[in-house]
């Protein structure tokens, strides 16, 4: 009963994330979560000496990250995992701190770099200048709370994501060609192998993030203004 009335809010919000998942409405940020994942190939590529050549998403939620060099273990565990990491940090910074504003800018600045460089074709161009855009405004224009809500909604979508798509590409439909398909193809071992070891790392990463995040109450005061 406490953790309920400490958090109901979040409960709230992560069961309409879920509900309203496959609906039209979610396309954005199931297309956004889509932009992370590839976003994390490109920071592991980049911080391993690689070079990114293009980044595309489309419409029908798939992204390819086109790249020479780097660390190629690295590189294709990042997708699942690094964005997981991302949509935790997210989280736990919604939740634990007043850095809202400052992290959803620096979000926004970042898909906006990811753009200018690396992005060419037009649908993923429009959709991460439109993306990053709404992140700036957001942060310049929009109240705290509201901030933190878009945080905490794009944080929550990545753990309900990241886990649910490793399942259903490496081990539902193991012989899509996923990132754990390409790693067994280079490095060894199986696909399942591969996706289940991602599947348990994200599950603890989800029990990590809740375990400490939470605190004793996540609620938000509702009662304040939507602009700044």
């Amino acid at each position: 009963m406490r953790f309920l009335k400490g958090h109901w809010q979040l409960l709230c919000l992560t069961a309409a994330v879920a509900a309203l998942w496959q609906t039209d409405i979610m396309v954005p940020l199931r297309i956004l979560t889509v932009f992370l994942h590839e976003l994390s190939h490109v920071i592991a590529i980049v911080l391993t000496g690689g070079e990114v050549v293009n980044l595309t998403i489309n419409p029908q939620e798939g992204g390819l990250v086109t790249s020479l060099g780097g660390n190629r273990f690295l590189s294709l565990s990042a997708g699942y995992l690094g964005s997981l990491l991302i949509g935790a940090t997210l989280f736990v910074i919604a939740l634990r701190t007043n850095w809202d504003r400052f992290v959803l800018s620096l979000l926004g600045i970042v898909t906006l770099a990811v753009a200018v460089l690396y992005v060419r074709d037009l649908f993923a161009l429009g959709f991460t200048v439109a993306a990053g855009s709404a992140m700036l405004a957001a942060s310049r224009f929009l109240s705290l709370t509201i901030n933190d809500m878009i945080l905490r909604v794009i944080g929550i979508s990545n753990m309900i994501y990241v886990p649910l798509d490793i399942f259903d590409d490496t081990i539902s439909r193991s012989y899509l060609q996923s990132d754990a398909r390409m790693l067994a193809e280079e490095i060894g071992g199986g696909t399942m192998l591969w996706g289940g070891l991602w599947l348990i790392l994200s599950m603890a990463v989800i029990g990590l993030t809740l375990r400490h995040g939470l605190g004793r109450t996540s609620n938000l005061s509702l009662r304040g203004p939507i602009f700044k």
